[in-house]
C-alpha cells in the first residue's frame, strides 16, 4: 500500500521543536527560549534561540522552504552562537548538509503516515570556535551595552556616540569568554520582551 508523502512546513516543525526544547530543558535551573531572536540589529533572525549556559540557535528549513538565504544566515549565526542546529525537511537534507559547517548539528524532520512530525538526529552539534566579538556585542540593546561599560568605568564619552562605537568598545575591553557571559546574562534577564518570548525558569 502506497502512502502519500506529506511535506513539512515551518509551522508544524516550529511548534513541536519548541515543545521538545521545553521538555529537554525542564530540569534546567534557568533557561530562556526565544522565538525569532534578531541578530545584527534585525539583519538576520534565528528561528529559535535557547539561552542558558550557552547560546544555542535552531534554524528551521522545512520541505516547503528554500535554501536560498541559508548561506547569508550561516555567516550571521556563526558570528554569534555557541552552538547551532539545523532542523531540516528530508527534501533538503543532502543539499543543506553540504552547505553548513561541520560543527552544526543536523536534525531531519519528516511526517509519518499518521501525520505526526518525527525528528531524527543526523549529527550532534559541537562548539563554535569562530565567533565575532562585535557581532556578539550587537545582541545587546544600546543601553544594555552602555550599562555594562559604566559598571566597568569604561563608558566615559560614549553616551552621545553612535551605538557601533559602543559595541566596538565593549568588544575591546572584554575577552570573548567574558563578553559571551555578559551577553547571555543580559538577554536572560531582559524584561521588555515580546509576549511570545517568555522567561522559563525551572527548579527555583
Amino acid at each position: 500500500m502506497a502512502y502519500h508523502i506529506i511535506p513539512t512546513n515551518d509551522s508544524m516543525i516550529r511548534v513541536l521543536l519548541r515543545k521538545k526544547l521545553e521538555k529537554k530543558h525542564a530540569k534546567d535551573k534557568h533557561v530562556r527560549i526565544i522565538d525569532e531572536l534578531g541578530l545584527h540589529h534585525g539583519e538576520a533572525r534565528i528561528d529559535i534561540a535557547v539561552v542558558n549556559g550557552v547560546m544555542h540557535g535552531y534554524e528551521i528549513k522545512s520541505d516547503q522552504d528554500t535554501l536560498l538565504r541559508l548561506p547569508e544566515q550561516i555567516k550571521a549565526y556563526n558570528s554569534v552562537f555557541d552552538k547551532m542546529t539545523l532542523v531540516v525537511g528530508k527534501s533538503h537534507l543532502c543539499e543543506a548538509i553540504k552547505m553548513i559547517p561541520d560543527w552544526w548539528g543536523v536534525v531531519a524532520a519528516k511526517v509519518d503516515i499518521k501525520g505526526n512530525v518525527i525528528f531524527n538526529t543526523i549529527r550532534k552539534e559541537e562548539n563554535n570556535r569562530d565567533q565575532n566579538q562585535i557581532s556578539v556585542a550587537k545582541l545587546l540593546w544600546r543601553e544594555e551595552a552602555l550599562r555594562i561599560l559604566e559598571d566597568m568605568d569604561e563608558a566615559k564619552g560614549l553616551r552621545s556616540k553612535p551605538r557601533d562605537l559602543i559595541y566596538i568598545k565593549l568588544s575591546t575591553v572584554l575577552d570573548q569568554k567574558t563578553l559571551n557571559k555578559k551577553v547571555r546574562e543580559t538577554i536572560f534577564f531582559r524584561a521588555d520582551w515580546r509576549s511570545e518570548s517568555p522567561l522559563l525558569s525551572y527548579g527555583g
